[in-house]
């Protein structure tokens, strides 16, 4: 996985380039992995969750 990476212009200020790294993490998905990956899920829970999100969307 490669690691996500945004540099910061010159005379940019820190609150824009974090927030455009926000952006882009939210983007790639990285922090909704890394919050399922917290604990470890049973592959039933994880099947259970699926489904019952699955029936959110119908």
């Amino acid at each position: 996985m490669e690691m996500t990476e945004v540099r910061v212009k010159k005379g940019e200020a820190i609150d824009r380039a974090l927030r455009r790294l926000k952006k882009k993490l939210d983007k790639e998905g990285t922090l909704k992995e890394l919050r399922n990956r917290r604990h470890f899920e049973k592959p039933s829970e994880a099947k259970r969750r699926a489904a019952k999100s699955g029936g959110k969307r119908r």
